[in-house]
């Protein structure tokens, strides 16, 4: 562990990353948005992860999780991003145009709009994982709304993290997001219209049992395949099911229906490529091209002049 802040927020998270089957490897100092403290954790599933098998978690200084209204999420947050750690690429996700994408540099917790807009903005960058080491990226200001924020516990990683991943790739299947070589950040909007106060979840896209299939193809394609050295991945993920409307247990029934058909090889909840799903490389590298150029759209302009102001 490179530095030790011996404080209340760093021993609960200890314990809740312990529970999780996590170990603590550094704790730093570091600052958000508005140079307010917060303490950044990096965590694996043994002493020794290398760095691209590790997660990063950062909390405000202030933030108490141990409040039992809000210990539960955190202590799943964890449990989760523990099986994600056991992909090739933690970092990498596919959309259901046919993206592979991976996630980085996301300044947590939220801040305050400085454009004067009544949102709560929290930046990243989305780059393109095609196995080609493309250097098209693109940066987001993902801004959630005052109505919408009172639905989340807090305005903290752990409870934000896989609605707002979710809500970029929903805006990259619209084509509202474009990946560029350079370029300004780009607006992805969270909104009340992604979530049912009367069922208490998440909506992103409606999906049916062929779509959902065609994704796990996709995904097991692309994060084992192509980048993954055809190692296992993870089907089972919750942030997959809440992104397609769906459940793990469908998740995992679907996964079970492409192993029959020997598109992938299955190992309880983790598949990896085989030799018949690699054979649709040029399908699926078709569906990556009708999907960048779905993103090049005539709204972003302005945004190519520097017109912004988030």
């Amino acid at each position: 562990m490179t530095t030790h802040l011996d404080s209340t927020l760093s021993a609960n998270l200890q314990t809740a990353a312990q529970q999780a089957g996590l170990t603590v490897l550094s704790i730093d100092a570091g600052s958000d948005f508005n140079e307010h403290p917060t303490t950044r954790f990096r965590l694996g599933a043994t002493a020794d992860a290398p760095a691209d098998r590790t997660l990063l978690l950062e909390l405000s200084d202030a933030f108490d999780f141990h409040k039992p209204e809000l210990l539960p999420e955190i202590t799943t947050h964890l449990r989760e991003a523990a099986n994600r750690l056991r992909n090739p690429r933690p970092d990498a996700y596919v959309t259901l145009a046919g993206l592979p994408v991976s996630f980085s540099q996301f300044g947590w917790p939220f801040h305050r709009s400085t454009s004067g807009a009544d949102t709560y903005i929290v930046h990243g960058t989305l780059h393109l994982e095609d196995g080609t080491q493309s250097p098209l990226h693109t940066l987001v200001s993902a801004s959630m709304t005052v109505t919408f924020a009172e639905i989340v516990p807090a305005p903290e990683q752990p409870y934000a993290e896989t609605f707002i991943y979710n809500a970029v790739r929903k805006t990259l299947d619209r084509g509202q997001l474009e990946l560029l070589k350079s370029g300004n950040r780009q607006p992805v909007p969270v909104t009340t219209r992604y979530y049912s106060r009367w069922q208490k979840k998440f909506f992103f896209t409606d999906t049916d049992d062929q779509s959902r299939m065609d994704f796990l193809a996709l995904k097991v394609y692309w994060l084992s395949g192509v980048l993954g050295g055809s190692k296992p991945v993870w089907i089972a993920d919750p942030r997959d099911a809440q992104y397609l409307n769906t459940t793990v247990a469908e998740l995992a029934r679907m996964a079970a229906d492409l192993a029959r058909e020997e598109r992938l090889s299955l190992n309880g909840e983790y598949a990896s490529a085989t030799p018949k799903l690699l054979a649709h490389a040029e399908e699926y590298r078709a569906k990556l091209d009708a999907a960048l150029a779905a993103t090049r759209p005539s709204f972003n302009e302005e945004m190519r002049a520097g017109h912004t102001n988030m």
